[in-house]
């Protein structure tokens, strides 16, 4: 079971996302004696009883004034058995771009209904997008059960609302009352007919995949280092996988295979490494490697052209006309896309960038399968997207080095002419044999 869970709230306005927080940080004891005392100050809604909740993450004065979140809350605790990061996101759909952000780490989703309305158009929106954010654990949090007193036919009905619109992933319905505190750290009595884990239960042992050393290798290089004028290396971090002295990789988007010589690093030099580790790899041959390029084990997709669900952000829409930034691990290109979007709008779209991209699909490697894009006029993030799949073939194969830049290296890297030709001369004898 991993250490950190990293844990998002979604779901409509007034569905009791941020009271749900606050009262599992309040019953957790994750809560500090100041920040109690000025919730307690701060309540104003006695509907909610002494104490606000909600206040605990909803911070900004407009988020207080009007009752609603607005921007991304992140609110750290631990118990005896987990850690854990949670984001409260909002749930106005003119702020569905701030959801999509606290989604986008996110490892488990608490998807929030008010037990009195059922799913309504905002929940299905936010499931999607957790969805399509690579998000395959979810809490269907059936809240305000004490208003529909506690009927086991509204939680069923809209426990199977969910399970139509998510088929693909792994629901765990609980009942719950934010306000009074039912099944949120412990089993309540007013739910007999309940007998699976409380939420608090459910998020401390829920098994996520972070094994990011298990997925193919990918290192993007964010700098060449030349500190002396007999050492290159190539800086950044290990998205996925694991690499050793020895092991050969490939440079894309050039397709030139080369073996890792050295792992070196401030401490010294490594004999493995693994995700999600900074190093610098130093390679047996003299390759053109630059910034932007990936080293990687397997066959990872390289095209100038595939399909992405695409989360607009920007007030402006997106014009199919205009050329836009796109960055993607460390390359940044000029891209089109060939529809338009309006703010908050999330569809699919076909992107064609003006030099190759190296990435896997977003459901495989969440790091090499994302993407931003950016307006050039105002350096705004204007989107967010998500690779779906590889449009057309891949514009490089991997390809060993020449026999004749084999010898060119070994002799260029030799120290004296009489090592040059001794090594050139046991190289042909391989090569011949």
């Amino acid at each position: 079971m991993s250490g950190l869970l990293r844990i998002c709230t979604a779901g409509s306005v007034d569905d009791g996302k941020s009271t749900l927080i606050g009262r599992l940080l309040y019953d957790s004891r994750a809560v500090y004696e100041d920040q109690l005392h000025s919730v307690k100050v701060a309540s104003r809604n006695r509907t909610a009883g002494p104490i606000d909740f909600s206040l605990f993450t909803d911070g900004l004065k407009a988020e207080r004034e009007q009752g609603i979140t607005i921007d991304v809350a992140y609110r750290y605790f631990a118990t005896a058995r987990r850690k854990f990061i949670l984001a409260d996101t909002p749930g106005h759909e003119q702020y569905t771009r701030n959801m999509a952000t606290g989604a986008s780490t996110a490892d488990v989703a608490v998807l929030l209904v008010d037990a009195r309305h059922g799913v309504r158009v905002q929940s299905k929106r936010h499931a999607r997008i957790a969805r399509l954010l690579g998000i395959t654990d979810f809490v269907v949090a059936v809240n305000k059960m004490d208003l529909v007193d506690f009927d086991r036919g509204v939680f069923e009905t809209i426990s199977d609302d969910f399970a139509e619109l998510l088929p693909d992933a792994q629901l765990h319905p609980i009942p719950i009352s934010a306000l009074h505190g039912d099944n949120v750290i412990a089993s309540s009595d007013r739910t007999p007919w309940f007998t699976e884990p409380s939420l608090l239960e459910y998020l401390e042992t829920v098994e996520v995949d972070h094994n990011l050393a298990a997925k193919p290798f990918r290192f993007p290089v964010q700098l060449v280092l030349r500190p002396t004028h007999d050492f290159r290396g190539y800086a950044g971090q290990i998205l996925s996988g694991t690499i050793a002295p020895g092991d050969t990789v490939t440079a894309w988007p050039s397709g030139r295979t080369t073996r890792v010589t050295r792992i070196v690093t401030w401490d010294g030099d490594l004999e493995i490494a693994h995700s999600p580790m900074s190093v610098t790899l130093v390679v047996e041959d003299d390759i053109d490697i630059s910034r932007g390029d990936v080293l990687a084990l397997g066959d990872p997709h390289v095209s100038r052209g595939f399909e992405a669900e695409i989360v607009w952000m920007d007030e402006r829409p997106l014009d199919p006309a205009r050329v836009y930034l796109l960055k993607q691990t460390t390359r940044t290109v000029t891209a089109e896309i060939d529809r338009r979007f309006l703010l908050n709008q999330i569809a699919s779209a076909h992107v064609t960038t003006s030099r190759p991209l190296i990435f896997d699909r977003y459901g495989d490697n969440r790091a090499t399968g994302s993407f931003i894009l950016i307006d050039p006029a105002t350096n705004f993030t204007a989107g967010a997207g998500m690779i779906v799949n590889a449009a057309g073939e891949q514009v490089a194969t991997a390809t060993q080095p020449s026999a004749a830049e084999r010898l060119a290296r070994l002799a260029r890297t030799a120290a004296t002419d009489a090592d040059a030709v001794a090594a050139v001369r046991r190289a042909l004898e391989e090569l011949l044999k």
